[in-house]
């Protein structure tokens, strides 16, 4: 459904959400293959001690939630790079919560994180994107967004909104030329889920996760998910009647 890469030599690749996790990890793989990568994040000081002895990485942080930073790296950034081959927004943040425990203030400042600091990026990107008429963009969300799962009353929602806003992404950016990428993750062990205090079913490391991130980039798929044998058990228990959806959910999770 998009185009296949033979190779990242040359490529230039701009990582917002690259400090830690999959970010990071995916940065790493990109600049042993001889990508230039830009990484953005909030913390300044990981990502210059990933950028440290590598020519081909430079630093350049910004919160996704504010959108001056945005722009401003956007627009600093074009005028070092005339053309972009792939931006990756991976930034994100996770909270569990249930109808129990519901946060408004939580809640929202997920949805802000979440699906506002995504928009914040398409604002900057698309124009970019457009005008040079190639490259591409990947926006991570999360198995989550398939269906309804216990502790994800914010979180599934903002990324269910992820889901739906790459499928109108694509119908509007592959006919002209501009690749998009759907990627849908299961458990990684990242700081964001080193707090959970519930089995996490195939959990994969954030070297292997951004392995098959990058692997499904490479192949031009859309649909972007792994590890294969979790996520194919969510997709398949989405088209269930809900009766059953919700009778599995419960058996599985125990909550």
């Amino acid at each position: 459904m998009n185009r296949k890469i033979s190779s990242w030599a040359g490529k230039r690749v701009w990582i917002i959400g690259a400090s830690s996790g999959i970010g990071a990890a995916c940065a790493t793989l990109l600049l042993g293959q001889g990508a230039s990568v830009a990484l953005s994040a909030r913390h300044r000081a990981s990502l210059e001690q990933l950028c440290e002895g590598q020519p081909l990485a430079q630093a350049l942080p910004l919160d996704i939630t504010e959108h001056a930073q945005v722009r401003a790296v956007c627009v600093a950034l074009q005028q070092q790079w005339t053309h972009i081959d792939l931006i990756l927004v991976v930034a994100g943040g996770y909270q569990a919560m249930r109808a129990d425990s519901f946060d408004l203030e939580a809640a929202q400042g997920l949805l802000a994180l979440n699906v506002g600091g995504v928009f914040n990026c398409l604002e900057q990107a698309l124009p970019w994107l457009l005008r040079q008429g190639s490259g591409g963009i990947g926006i991570v969300g999360s198995v989550a967004g398939y269906g309804g799962l216990p502790k994800a009353l914010a979180y599934g929602a903002s990324k269910a909104a992820l889901i739906n806003l790459t499928e109108s992404l694509y119908l509007d950016l592959h006919p002209r030329g501009i690749d998009v990428y759907q990627i849908n993750p299961g458990f990684v062990a990242t700081p964001l889920t080193a707090d959970n205090d519930f089995t996490m079913p195939a959990l994969m490391t954030a070297q292997d996760a951004a392995a098959a991130m990058l692997d499904g980039i490479e192949r031009g798929q859309f649909h972007i998910h792994f590890p294969k044998r979790f996520t194919n058990t969510l997709r398949l228990a989405r088209l269930l009647p809900y009766r059953a959806y919700f009778w599995l959910i419960h058996k599985v999770t125990g909550l």
